[in-house]
């Protein structure tokens, strides 16, 4: 079985050329920095290999998985056995709006999918244009944020994103919509599994430089302060109605609780940090210890809001593009 899936997927990387690679590591594309290889890793710059791609899968029904810069992604130590998509510098792109008296707003700020959404933050604020403050505290992309409704201090995607484009790898499709079709909720929305967010239209409004960069600085500072660094994907449980998910978890006495190379802040019990060389199959174990210790303590059931991928059977398992943790 193992020989007919990896010629499966020599054949693919044979039709697809030099962008797509064997049995590529993929957590050292990730910002947890562990977990195993996917059979299939394809580089795209462009919507041409997105267009190649996609001849290629349509009706084949293999394993997919779209990446951007892997902040909000575990892969399992055994790896992911399907392609994994990743959006290049093709993709890194975004445009401001003019200030013209005559244009009536909304006033568009228009960004490509792998785009790192602080940087469209920086540069949004710079030009003195307000509204995307919040995203400086989101290490992850564009497309990313739009599939997962990234959020923080106040804002969310939902509440800028205009429009967006995307390619259906697995259809052939291809599309320009009103975020009204997202569905958009809680770090959810519709996006298919093999859909690829290509653009976004996000809607800001005239500000000031001066103010808007103090409020990049009072957030960056925020987050130094209350987060910590290392290798970990943000948040990894969204916020139950109860009461925050960090604080619950510190009053079940887990600060600081580890399962071999993984352990949960002593910063911020929302977080859960990987060693250097660490093992995915640890941080996701100490997820699911976290989970039971909690519904123990309070009754409540968290959600995790990491993607898990090549896990098997877990409730998070499937598409990721590179955003996002829920701050």
């Amino acid at each position: 079985m193992a020989a007919m899936r990896g010629a499966r997927y020599d054949a693919l990387a044979d039709s697809l050329g030099p962008r797509a690679l064997r049995n590529q590591p993929l957590g050292p594309l990730t910002t947890y920095g562990v977990g195993g290889p996917a059979e299939l890793l394809v580089e795209v710059d462009g919507p041409d290999d997105l267009r190649a791609l996609s001849g290629v899968l349509v009706g084949r029904g293999i394993p997919l998985c779209v990446i951007g810069r892997g902040s909000n992604l575990l892969v399992a130590d055994a790896g992911f056995d399907g392609v994994v998509v990743r959006l290049g510098t093709g993709f890194n792109w975004m445009t401001l709006p003019t200030r013209d008296p005559k244009e009536p707003p909304p006033f568009v700020l228009r960004a490509g999918a792998s785009t790192p959404l602080p940087v469209v933050a920086r540069k949004a604020a710079e030009a003195g244009w307000s509204g995307l403050t919040w995203a400086v505290g989101v290490p992850g992309s564009v497309g990313g944020a739009v599939r997962m409704n990234a959020g923080g201090h106040g804002s969310d995607m939902a509440g800028c994103l205009l429009r967006y484009s995307w390619v259906d790898l697995e259809r052939g499709e291809v599309g320009n919509d009103d975020a009204s079709r997202l569905h958009y909720g809680y770090r959810t929305s519709s996006i298919a599994a093999g859909q690829v967010v290509v653009e976004a239209e996000l809607v800001v409004t005239p500000g000031d430089a001066e103010v808007e960069r103090a409020e990049l600085a009072s957030i960056v500072r925020w987050r130094r302060s209350h987060q910590p660094g290392g290798s970990n994907a943000g948040s990894v449980f969204t916020n139950p109605p109860e009461a925050p998910a960090g604080r619950l978890i510190e009053d079940a006495g887990l600060k600081g609780a580890r399962i071999g190379t993984a352990q949960v802040s002593v910063k911020h019990a929302n977080f859960i940090q990987a060693d250097r060389g660490g093992r995915a199959d640890d941080v996701r174990a100490l997820m699911e210890y976290v989970r039971a210790r909690v519904l123990e303590h309070t009754g409540v059931l968290l959600s995790t809001e990491v993607r898990l991928l090549g896990f098997g059977g877990g409730e998070t398992d499937g598409v990721d593009q590179g955003a996002v943790n829920g701050r």
